[in-house]
């Protein structure tokens, strides 16, 4: 609760603060209670995103390449963390919701933000630079693969809905910015390690 001793904030301001957190708490118990009784780990979904999660993390333990394995998970890294601000914004103004879910109290579909989405894109990557190959192109073939058979997939099974407009395309596109961001930041981070008076200017 916000009180006098934040001498920084209008008592207005911390009105409409402790009404936001009140109401904050609310909906975390809801959402809570929801998970009770429609998502637990007695249900069908919850199994099958519990799988999205772990699967693809027993993967990349044993098929991540060893020798790169800090520029590989560098860039998955990357993809979690932009894919999982993303789905978070689109959750939260309501275009994007998961029915169910492993974890309640998160925000976004953790399966798929923290495991399925960037393992798939880290393995993607690791053959490309392994094969020669063209890291953008093979990325958006993984998004479009994604962004037209998955989540249609998933909506099909309740486990994603698209709402206010939001469609398969707009989310190709969000896949593709998501790409894009990753690949520059890896090869800025890449380009600096092999470049040490560059990093000594900045």
């Amino acid at each position: 609760m916000i009180t006098k001793e934040h001498v920084l904030m209008t008592e207005e301001q911390g009105k409409r603060l402790n009404e936001i957190l009140e109401e904050q708490e609310k909906v975390v118990s809801m959402w809570m209670d929801y998970w009770k009784d429609f998502s637990n780990v007695g249900t069908i979904p919850f199994w099958i995103i519990f799988l999205l999660l772990i699967i693809p993390l027993v993967v990349i333990y044993f098929k991540i390449d060893r020798t790169r394995i800090f520029q590989i998970g560098f860039y998955g890294f990357n993809i979690h963390t932009w894919f999982t601000y993303s789905d978070a914004i689109a959750m939260r103004t309501g275009f994007v919701y998961y029915p169910f879910q492993v974890i309640p109290i998160m925000p976004v579909n953790f399966a798929l933000d923290a495991s399925f989405v960037p393992v798939t894109f880290m393995l993607v990557y690791q053959w490309c630079i392994n094969k020669n190959k063209n890291v953008f192109l093979y990325g958006v073939l993984t998004s479009a693969l994604f962004s037209f058979f998955l989540k249609p997939l998933m909506a099909a099974w309740d486990l994603i809905h698209l709402d206010k407009g939001m469609n398969y395309f707009y989310l190709f596109l969000n896949y593709l910015l998501i790409l894009t961001l990753a690949i520059l930041i890896t090869k800025l981070f890449i380009y600096l390690n092999h470049h040490p008076k560059v990093r000594k200017h900045l």
